[in-house]
């Protein structure tokens, strides 16, 4: 058995264990990159962490690059978290909706695409115990603004300042491939924006057209609804529902220093200054200026770190065993394009509702990287393509955004009905959304 088929075979294993037991798959693709390459390809530990010289090139490695990057962008939103910013932001976005109830569930949207945008990797951990509550309380289809909480955060998670659109966009760059962070942006935004609309109509928010719901800010009750003048919770309806939003901390030296310090982060990731440096620095810098708060280094998403990190090394290997030219020769063999195209949007799509987005477009992305190098498609449209395709399925319950929905329906919600409604929704989503990626990414270009 030649080692491209081993390689692949352990890849196999790896998300299977993934998938099925509390492991994480980055630590899984380490001891696995560590065991093919020393086992099978004769390497040595020094060169499956450093990489394997290729000519004037190195191939491979443990990415130190994007552990910067991804240490600096979850330690600086953790602080931003803490400091009281986020808040901020939650507030002001809740206060734009002057109790007009069918404009909620675009608020949570466009607050989570704005979260995620920033670098919030878990932005529906943030959002949905705000919105799923709300929903209840005022007859909004719980699958709806669920659905919308998701959407709006995968709307907003390939900005070039986020991890996934810095993750894709170096490794693009690292392959030799053109980038435009721009496009890898705007198109899943938009297509985002699509499907949230179509949801919208199709689950009843249109029919909310004329509800309003008054947002007040003088501290929540304990389950989040502001209580009238006779002691009780403010009555349901079109005219008297109140909603609490716990008032945002007092705008101090930390939260003007933060929100000025994401504007830099934004400019300078424009301006191509080195994202996991500059976010790092400000990091440090929030840091410095509350010395007295409790450190948050804790709360910097290691899982994520070691996810990614464990299988871009893994991904080294698998381009040192020759795996990836082998299973791009067996794509370009199909010789249609098209279809070609069409294949792995879905291999992304499908593996992603049950693993990791971007642990999925990691191995996805290199071993499409000779079919894209023939320039038969757009490289950027392809990426772009299976950058949405990877993601759009992330509304399944077994998936991390789909869970945290889940997770945050009230007590009285029947959770096995609001399940099964999921799981039906991202059973179209499985089969049309990587199609839908594929037509408007890919298909133009080829016509």
């Amino acid at each position: 058995m030649g080692p491209e088929i081993i390689s692949i075979l352990v890849l196999v294993v790896m998300f299977v264990i993934a998938t099925t037991m509390p492991v994480n798959l980055g630590a899984l693709a380490l001891v696995g990159a560590f065991g093919v390459g020393m086992l099978v390809l004769g390497l040595d530990a020094e060169q499956v962490m450093l990489g394997v010289p290729d000519g004037d090139e190195i191939t491979g490695g443990f990415p130190g690059d994007l552990f910067v990057l991804l240490v600096g962008l979850t330690y600086m939103f953790a602080l931003a978290t803490a400091n009281g910013t986020v808040d901020l932001l939650v507030h002001a976005s809740m206060r734009l909706v002057r109790g007009r109830v069918a404009l909620v569930p675009w608020v949570f949207f466009f607050l989570t695409t704005g979260l995620s945008a920033i670098g919030a990797l878990f932005a529906v951990a943030i959002v949905a115990p705000l919105a799923m509550p709300f929903a209840r309380r005022h007859g909004i289809s719980l699958l709806l603004m669920g659905m919308m909480v998701v959407h709006g955060a995968l709307g907003g998670a390939f900005s070039p300042i986020s991890v996934y659109g810095a993750f894709v966009n170096e490794t693009m760059v690292g392959n030799g491939l053109p980038s435009s962070p721009a496009t890898l942006f705007l198109t899943p935004l938009l297509i985002n924006i699509v499907i949230g609309a179509v949801i919208y109509v199709v689950l009843g928010g249109w029919g909310l057209r004329g509800r309003r719901a008054v947002i007040a800010a003088n501290g929540p009750a304990e389950d989040g609804v502001a209580e009238n003048a006779g002691g009780g919770p403010a009555p349901d309806g079109a005219g008297g529902a109140t909603t609490v939003v716990a008032a945002p901390p007092a705008v101090g030296r930390e939260q003007v220093v933060t929100l000025v310090g994401l504007l830099v982060l934004a400019v300078g990731a424009v301006s191509g200054l080195d994202v996991g440096v500059l976010s790092v620095t400000i990091a440090v810098v929030l840091r410095l200026l509350a010395p007295r708060r409790p450190d948050v280094v804790a709360q910097v998403s290691w899982s994520t770190v070691l996810l990614i990190c464990g299988v871009i090394t893994y991904v080294g290997v698998l381009t040192a065993a020759g795996t990836i030219e082998f299973v791009s020769s067996g794509i370009t063999a199909i010789g249609a394009p098209l279809l070609a195209a069409l294949l792995l949007c879905y291999l992304g799509g499908v593996l992603s509702a049950f693993a990791s987005s971007v642990a999925i477009l990691g191995v996805a992305i290199p071993l499409a990287l000779p079919f894209l190098q023939q320039g038969d498609v757009s490289a950027v449209g392809m990426v772009a393509a299976l950058a949405v395709a990877a993601t759009v399925v992330d509304v399944s319950p077994f998936s991390t955004n789909g869970a945290l929905v889940l997770a945050n329906a009230p007590a009285d919600v029947d959770r096995d009905r609001f399940y099964r409604q999921m799981l039906a929704y991202a059973g179209i989503v499985v089969v049309a959304g990587p199609l839908l990626a594929w037509a408007v990414l890919v298909l133009p270009g080829l016509l």
